[in-house]
């Protein structure tokens, strides 16, 4: 049995029939999320496409339950940054320097999450488990939920929120591949998938259950949980009949793919003005 193999087995027993506390099971779930502080592991990976084009990734459970057991573990414990002073279960991450990652003041990042070598992070947050790709910018005030995967040259514009999904341990995280860029105050929760190249335009809300429209065909054509490869995104309505009325619910609109001509240099106003949309 591979090291690997025994951490998972030990986690999983401890996780599904008690004795979180047994030493055994502490050094097994610290082992865990230093492995994810360093990359070795991730809490989803990239697993192909469905014939329809979807993208499949694998959640290992394993690592999730992991860090939820942590959180049963451990005891709160003050942390000192210069003259900030914080109370919490989780160290903060270090050795950026050796990492190869920018960190702008006063962007956080918890111990167990990953940041590869050059990404940039201004001040910003990220959580535990999560993963960031090289090249990715995660921009002034956006959040990287608990176990949310973001690709390489990625854009994290400002103020976006990637939701984190920690419960149940099964559950897809939030996932943002490659490329994608994202605009300021965009909220993405839920296990939504934004799959590579996508352009989202500013204050987009997508959740599981939000309907996503492509609007550029002769009849409309919807998604749930997953932004297709390259699309355009703008924030939508549509109508929906109560009992006191009719009223307007939230959506997201596809209103173009990305070309040729839109590279990942390419600013999100200019990717937006080439479908006559730009902001």
């Amino acid at each position: 049995m591979s090291d690997t193999d025994r951490l998972r087995k030990v986690i999983d027993d401890a996780f599904e029939h008690g004795g979180h506390d047994t030493r055994e099971a502490i050094e097994a779930v610290d082992a865990v999320l230093d492995m994810l502080d360093r990359g070795e592991v991730r809490i989803a990976e990239p697993a192909g496409s469905d014939p329809d084009g979807a993208a499949r990734w694998t959640v290992n459970q394993w690592c999730k339950r992991a860090v939820l057991l942590s959180f049963r573990q451990r005891s709160m414990d003050t942390i000192e940054v210069g003259p900030f002073e914080y109370r919490d279960k989780v160290p903060l991450k270090r050795g950026y320097e050796q990492a190869g990652v920018r960190v702008v003041p006063p962007a956080v990042v918890r111990h167990g999450a990953y940041v590869e070598a050059g990404a940039v992070l201004m001040p910003s947050y990220v959580n535990i488990g999560a993963w960031v790709g090289r090249g990715t910018m995660v921009d002034t005030w956006a959040t990287v939920g608990s176990c949310a995967q973001i690709g390489r040259n990625a854009h994290l514009a400002g103020g976006v929120g990637i939701g984190g999904v920690l419960e149940p341990p099964g559950a897809r995280p939030v996932i943002v591949e490659d490329d994608a860029f994202l605009g300021s105050r965009c909220v993405v929760t839920e296990g939504v998938i934004v799959e590579r190249g996508a352009v989202i335009g500013p204050g987009v809300r997508l959740t599981g259950s939000v309907p996503i429209i492509d609007v550029t065909g002769s009849e409309p054509v919807t998604y749930k949980g997953r932004v297709p490869a390259g699309s355009v995104v703008l924030p939508g309505t549509r109508p929906k009949q109560f009992p006191a009325g009719e009223y307007h619910l939230s959506c997201a609109l596809i209103v173009g793919r990305r070309s040729a001509s839109t590279d990942t240099k390419t600013s999100l106003n200019d990717a937006l003005r080439e479908h006559g949309v730009g902001q």
